[in-house]
């Protein structure tokens, strides 16, 4: 990790982690905000929301916007970019490509956790294919996280979560938020995660925006609120 000012930004390259971008709200920050970003973009795409989000200075947080990796995608005719795992395109998961990049935001949580954060100060955010492997793994981390966020995405590999759900998130507190009119990921499917989490017994927070696959004002404003909460006004500084 390059240096940096307190309250400034950094690219990321430590061996055998994913590279990224870090951005510091302010000096001792309270907690980690782990973000990963959708199919074909990269870290720097969900820069912008560090400042949109508005937190309050009392509550100075790292965020941690990892790059995925590069690999061909199916539905996009084998083009090589960066995704957290396959598309096909025809319904059918790639089960092996999401449980590795699971593999690797584990261990950018292992990472947060040596450098100071707890679990419980740990929150794992995603847009789109993102947001999914948000859900994915935070459902499965052993150790309770402050919270998980997945902005027009869905549950992933959705039949094998109640077997192997982590005992210690299954209270952990989860914002969902969708495009009414996404072209990508269709409403429906989004609800249908939604609605087998809360089966399950999650504490969801759910809500619907007139728009695409996109992010609106009002999210972001709902967003930071939740944050707000699950985090706590003032923070735990280290």
């Amino acid at each position: 990790m390059s240096p940096r000012p307190a309250g400034g930004r950094a690219e990321l390259s430590t061996p055998d982690l994913l590279d990224g971008v870090e951005i510091e709200t302010g000096p001792r920050p309270a907690a980690s905000v782990i973000w990963m970003h959708g199919l074909g973009a990269d870290g720097h795409d969900f820069e912008p929301i560090v400042s949109e989000l508005d937190l309050p200075p009392t509550l100075a947080l790292r965020f941690v916007f990892p790059h995925a990796p590069m690999r061909p995608v199916t539905i996009n005719r084998g083009s090589v970019m960066r995704a957290w795992y396959d598309v096909v395109g025809d319904g059918r998961e790639d089960a092996a490509g999401i449980r590795a990049s699971q593999a690797r935001v584990e261990a950018l949580i292992a990472r947060e956790t040596a450098r100071g954060f707890p679990a419980a100060r740990i929150v794992l955010a995603g847009f789109s294919q993102g947001g999914a492997m948000a859900l994915h793994t935070g459902l499965r981390h052993a150790e309770r996280l402050a919270g998980i966020v997945a902005l027009s995405g869905y549950l992933p590999l959705a039949d094998t979560l109640a077997a192997e759900a982590s005992p210690a998130n299954r209270d952990a507190p989860v914002f969902m938020a969708h495009g009414t009119h996404d072209p990508l990921i269709p409403l429906a499917r989004a609800r249908r995660s939604r609605d087998k989490l809360t089966e399950l017994g999650y504490r969801v927070t759910w809500h619907e925006y007139p728009m695409g696959h996109s992010v609106c004002g009002d999210e972001i404003r709902d967003l930071s609120a939740w944050l707000r909460g699950v985090l706590g006004e003032k923070g735990e500084t280290r």
